[in-house]
């Protein structure tokens, strides 16, 4: 590593937004028509298929984080409520097996907290996307 940090929206060069707004984009449509479906269609149960979508979200909140895709507030938020929900999941998980089964509410709270989670990356993109239709020349010399 060369020990510099990698941009993030706010100091991105107009071609470094343009391209960190097209690969979250393409990242939240394959989230949202290929790998959740896919997980619905696993065979476990509602938890089961939840806490691993939110685990996925982590990993993926983590990678938008590493690369600098997008604002950094809203990006560690975003990993803040992702990590959230999955330990509520994990949680409940760990209560089911020490036959407490009566937590749904658990379930239903991380099922909130991915929403919101996901309002965070719509909004982040958002963002980005205005930042380049407002100022398209920022950072050119002109």
């Amino acid at each position: 590593m060369d020990g510099q940090m990698p941009h993030t929206a706010e100091d991105a060069t107009p071609s470094e937004l343009r391209r960190a707004s097209l690969r979250l984009l393409l990242m939240l449509l394959a989230l949202a028509l290929l790998v959740t479906p896919i997980i619905r269609d696993l065979p476990l149960g509602k938890s089961t298929r939840t806490g691993l979508l939110a685990w996925l979200l982590v990993g993926l909140a983590l990678y938008w984080l590493y690369e600098g895709m997008g604002y950094r507030p809203l990006l560690l938020l975003q990993l803040f409520i992702f990590s959230t929900a999955a330990t509520l999941l994990s949680a409940k998980l760990l209560l089911v097996i020490v036959d407490v089964n009566r937590v749904n509410f658990l379930r239903i709270l991380a099922r909130v907290l991915i929403l919101l989670g996901a309002a965070c990356a719509g909004t982040n993109l958002l963002a980005m996307l205005y930042r380049l239709a407002r100022h398209p020349r920022i950072g050119q010399p002109g």
